[in-house]
């Protein structure tokens, strides 16, 4: 599986996960503040931005995103440097899975999928984005001229971003054209979210969730435990489900001290 990726900075390896129907470039507000720091690589998922898709859908589709993932660390990392990772939302799933399984040597989870209570609430959580689809869907090929108003944008954008007015028109058109044309949402993630088991020793988990996002609730952090009981657990005041954009201060923080190198043993 070739998946398309840029590589920035200095220092060791941090890999960074998107969203569902989100691309690398959503990294962009954090990268100038890791690259000092980290050698960065932001990287497109199957089917979205610039990597081509996959042609399995539910339960496969996510073991396919988990195993290329897994073959990709491998590869940008090389056999002597263990690789960080972090995700946001399906990305931020994905970071955990390979923290579970033991082929990271850290992994931060922004807002990530995967911890909803029940089915139900999976549910729920997907009916959230068939509704944002819907509305794309209504707007048809006037989206563009239509977001061109900071009426309809900012709307549009605030259920993901707690202060969407720092994202761009060029960005935001984007983003709606890959709301509706996006293969994972369509079929990809009706599947129930199961994580590996958690291997011996145990990698280092950070999960943060802003307390303003409307796609997975703040509350959804207390399930993590669940499966990891060693996370360190932060909520993020003022961010939304997509964090990036709207604290680049904050996220960047958490996600240096998030991957920071483990002290060698003396």
């Amino acid at each position: 599986m070739s998946l398309r990726h840029d590589v920035a900075g200095d220092g060791p390896t941090l890999v960074l996960v998107h969203g569902v129907v989100h691309r690398r470039q959503a990294w962009d507000p954090v990268l100038d503040l890791l690259t000092p720091y980290r050698r960065v690589v932001t990287v497109d998922l199957p089917g979205h931005g610039e990597s081509d898709d996959v042609d399995v859908f539910g339960a496969e589709r996510l073991a396919a995103f988990i195993e290329g993932l897994s073959d990709f660390v491998t590869e940008v990392g090389g056999p002597d440097e263990p690789v960080h990772i972090a995700g946001n939302s399906l990305g931020g799933f994905l970071a955990m899975a390979l923290a579970a399984r033991g082929d990271v040597a850290s992994a931060t989870a922004l807002s990530p999928a995967g911890f909803w209570k029940t089915p139900a609430a999976q549910a729920r959580g997907l009916a959230k984005f068939r509704a944002l689809r819907a509305a794309a869907g209504a707007m048809g090929d006037q989206a563009p001229k239509a977001f061109r108003s900071k009426l309809v944008r900012y709307p549009s954008l605030a259920p993901f971003f707690a202060h969407p007015s720092r994202i761009s028109y060029e960005n935001a058109v984007i983003d709606v054209g890959s709301l509706l044309t996006n293969t994972t949402l369509a079929g990809g993630v009706d599947a129930p979210f199961e994580l590996p088991p958690v291997t011996s020793p145990l990698v280092p988990v950070t999960v943060a969730w802003g307390t303003r996002d409307l796609i997975l609730p703040h509350r959804d952090r207390h399930n993590v435990a669940t499966h990891f009981p060693h996370a360190r657990i932060i909520s993020v005041p003022g961010v939304g489900h997509v964090p990036m954009s709207d604290n680049p201060e904050l996220i960047a923080s958490i996600l240096l001290a998030g991957s920071e190198p483990a002290a060698s043993p003396r």
